[in-house]
């Protein structure tokens, strides 16, 4: 995640992007897509998301929105991505997936350095 650009105005609507590591085409799948789809929709009902125009791309998605309750904007983000990446990795494991093992070392790669380049 970026932190060059801050939300720290929950009353605002943003603009947001969210890529999938190395842009890779995660979203050409029915099941990833769902998983997008349902992650918004509980964040609509119980975080008091507001979506005005989201598309999803094959490698990214792109939505204007904000959050309306007392719920910080980069929370719902970190929140969001966090669950989101775990259902789509959980999926990548369950259901049938043709390049299974090349997904997974990708995201653990990507999870190794970011690892490295904030400390944790």
């Amino acid at each position: 995640m970026s932190f060059n650009y801050t939300a720290k105005d929950s009353d605002k609507a943003y603009f947001i992007t969210m890529t999938v590591v190395e842009w890779i085409d995660l979203f050409t799948r029915l099941n990833h897509k769902n998983t997008i789809i349902n992650s918004l929709k509980y964040c609509q009902q119980k975080k008091g998301l507001e979506i005005y125009a989201y598309v999803i791309m094959p490698s990214h998605i792109h939505m204007l929105c904000r959050v309306t309750e007392s719920y910080l904007f980069s929370d719902f983000i970190r929140d969001f991505k966090r669950h989101t990446a775990k259902q789509l990795i959980q999926n990548i494991i369950e259901e049938p997936e043709s390049r299974r093992e090349w997904l997974l070392q990708k995201f653990k790669e990507a999870a190794l350095n970011a690892k490295k380049r904030t400390g944790i």
